[in-house]
């Protein structure tokens, strides 16, 4: 018998994963719980789902083996740990959590209910993160010195629509969110690299001036006036690393996620159109990356577009991307081929592990100490610029049982 599935959340990302789950030749069936009626019927009768459910409670309940989460970021913490502790498997989309109380929680609830958790981080997977991972696993780098890494996201390419969408009348008390809480498209890019944590933190926030109410601090649910946020880490290999949090800055939408990795031999360097390695103070050693880490673009189905609509056609990239010549595409199923892929061409390469981890019981790639290396520097960093940029520890939650 294969594996069941069920997707709690009926947005963007869920219609991203769901066709791939069904394609995967281990999954047996795939189900959908989603708290409002019409968008649950509707999905269920655009995928071929047969039993949906009105609640995460009630998929909880049910007999289903995985629970994949694309609800609101900041309730992904205690809806883990209640999917955990319901005897599920669990996938959830970023942030993990968004307090280190919550953080400790999911921890917990992995360890003792040693379910498989993993933290579906796209980021590991950008062609740029995958080529600097080789590289340095290498030691082409040499010694690590530091890295810069930014997820530039302004409002207008896309928030405004799905916060409209997703928060109904009361969209700007959401709206709000902490840029420093949602930190692990940029933390991940480094860490998944280097392998090294972060251990202190300083961050400064910019105070919005826009004045459309969004980053209203009397209307916010966080009571957050940050709509820019960036932080200074200090690295647990003596090294440093800076991240950029930015909700409202003037740069063209695409290619939000950048990555800059500066070592003793060799640094790899990017910028909107621009991507080199080079080595040492060699001219002639510089190498032009930008075609080979580029994904082509996917066409956009006809039956997709009506979803796409209404300010969302600004992520038309982010979900309808291809592979580059640097991803491992042999090793994903044959039955995913031409299938739908996003995010730098992530997502078909998250469905699978996630599915090879728990049909094999085996420890995911973003694990849930991984995903609190990720998380946590950004809870840390944004306490920190709350505090008028103090340099902050920032705890660790371990190594998974295995590596100890």
């Amino acid at each position: 018998m294969g594996l069941k599935i069920g997707v709690c959340g009926a947005g963007l990302f869920a219609s991203s994963f769901i066709p791939l789950y069904k394609a995967h030749p281990l999954v047996e069936e795939v189900c959908l719980a989603e708290v409002f009626p019409e968008r649950r019927a509707e999905q269920a009768e655009r995928f071929g789902i047969k039993r949906t459910f009105a609640s995460l409670d009630e998929l909880c309940d049910s007999d289903v083996d995985a629970i994949a989460l694309f609800t609101q970021r900041w309730l992904h913490g205690p809806q883990a740990v209640q999917a955990l502790r319901a005897g599920k498997h669990v996938y959830s989309a970023v942030p993990a959590a968004i307090t280190l109380e919550e953080m400790a929680a999911l921890v917990r609830a992995v360890e003792e209910t040693e379910r498989v958790y993993m933290n579906g981080e796209t980021s590991y997977y950008y062609p740029s993160v995958l080529y600097c991972r080789e590289r340095f696993r290498k030691g082409d780098f040499g010694r690590y010195v530091h890295a810069e890494a930014t997820y530039t996201h302004d409002m207008s390419h896309g928030f405004y629509a799905a916060y409209q969408h997703s928060g109904g009348d009361e969209w700007k008390k959401t709206a709000s969110f902490p840029p420093m809480l949602y930190p692990t498209h940029a933390t991940s890019m480094i860490i998944s690299v280097t392998g090294q944590r972060f251990t202190h933190v300083s961050c400064q926030g910019q105070v919005d001036q826009e004045g459309d109410g969004v980053f209203d601090r009397s209307v916010s649910q966080w009571g957050n006036d940050f709509s820019n946020e960036v932080a200074l880490f200090r690295t647990a290999d003596g090294g440093s690393a800076q991240t950029l949090e930015m909700r409202r800055v003037g740069l063209p939408k695409g290619n939000g996620n950048r990555l800059s990795m500066y070592g003793t031999k060799a640094s790899y360097e990017e910028q909107f159109f621009a991507k080199y390695w080079v080595e040492g103070d060699d001219a002639e050693q510089r190498i032009d990356l930008w075609d080979a880490l580029a994904c082509k673009q996917m066409p956009v189905p006809a039956a997709e577009e009506k979803g796409l609509q209404g300010g969302l056609e600004a992520l038309k990239e982010d979900f309808f991307a291809g592979v580059s010549s640097v991803h491992p595409v042999q090793r994903l199923p044959r039955e995913f081929a031409g299938l739908r892929n996003g995010h730098q061409g992530s997502h078909q390469f998250l469905a699978c592990d996630f599915i090879e981890a728990c049909v094999n019981n085996t420890l995911p790639t973003v694990h849930v100490w991984e995903a609190a290396r990720y998380c946590v520097p950004g809870i840390v960093a944004h306490e920190s610029a709350k505090r008028g940029g103090e340099l902050l520890e920032i705890p660790d939650f371990g190594d998974p049982p295995s590596a100890t």
